[in-house]
């Protein structure tokens, strides 16, 4: 049960693109968070990694640098605006945890300003452009829900979003709203071929956890073409299209793909007890013959 005495409450995702100027992009996120708060916002999230350009896209030790400790400055002006709005705000963050380990971190803000505690990104992905492995630990704090002002929500980050596993285990700690901040994009020599299908599989998947569990979904991306001086190729072509998804998986909201946009989305957290009461899967699973799951495989 939330502690809001009404089940209203309003979403404002944050959609940017990203210069290769890291206080110029915490500057930017902080004032569209306050814009989103003003316009009404109770939770606000920003995308993936926003302080930096999308800098997995090569193994490079000079980007250790872009790391910060947790809480640090960017958590104290964020607890700052979320008491001054008396707004929920999950920032995402490259987390300098001690010399030689970092994380893939998401911060979750209260309303009052408080940090209520911190989300490590559980799946490291090791793709073309996307080498995350050489960056990030993984995760070692679990699947978590928070109790906010205005909802209990999850908060799993980008790779964790193809998953079952991690939004049914993050629901069932009574989560009614998931949030998925994001850094996703096309391959620009792939895009004719795959881009539908890669992009059709991707909200898909996460519609599919909102029907799954009877929660909400909403997943923030970035926009824009990053091509990295260091890098030396096509860069990545992030696809934007932030959305919402309701219990039953439809999308009530989605920004453009080429924007910046505040997508403010208000929601009836009503309806996820309603969803979970007429579609009830949560009762209807066999805990009893899961133990598998526990493997890498079943030979």
């Amino acid at each position: 049960m939330n502690k809001s005495a009404s089940s209203a409450v309003t979403l404002g995702l944050i959609q940017t693109d990203v210069s290769a100027d890291p206080d110029a992009n915490l500057k930017k996120t902080l004032a569209l968070v306050e814009k989103a708060a003003k316009g009404g916002a109770n939770i606000i999230c920003t995308q993936e990694l926003f302080r930096s350009q999308y800098f997995c896209q090569s193994e490079d030790h000079e980007y250790f640098k872009l790391a910060e400790r947790i809480p640090g400055p960017s958590t104290d002006a964020f607890c700052k605006l979320a008491k001054k709005h008396k707004t929920v705000i999950i920032a995402s963050l490259f987390e300098k945890r001690a010399s030689g380990l970092y994380h893939n971190t998401a911060a979750i803000i209260d309303a009052d300003g408080s940090l209520l505690g911190i989300y490590r990104k559980m799946h490291i992905p090791d793709d073309p452009l996307y080498y995350e492995k050489f960056y990030f630990t993984p995760g070692d704090l679990g699947f978590k829900a928070w109790q906010t002002k205005y909802a209990k929500i999850g908060v799993l980050v980008c790779w964790d979003q193809w998953y079952p596993e991690a939004a049914r285990l993050t629901a069932m700690q009574g989560a009614e709203i998931l949030f998925y901040p994001t850094a996703i994009g096309w391959h620009p020599g792939e895009k004719a071929k795959y881009g539908v299908k890669q992009h059709g599989a991707w909200e898909t998947i996460q519609r599919a956890h909102a029907v799954a569990n009877g929660c909400y979904v909403a997943t923030t991306n970035r926009i824009g073409h990053e091509v990295l001086d260091r890098v030396g190729d096509d860069g990545i072509e992030f696809w934007g299209q932030s959305f919402v998804a309701g219990t039953s998986g439809e999308i009530i909201a989605k920004a453009g793909s080429d924007k910046e946009e505040i997508l403010t989305v208000p929601l009836d957290l009503a309806n996820v007890d309603t969803t979970r009461t007429h579609w009830p899967f949560l009762r209807d699973r066999r805990i009893d013959a899961y133990g598998d799951l526990t493997k890498r495989f079943s030979d």
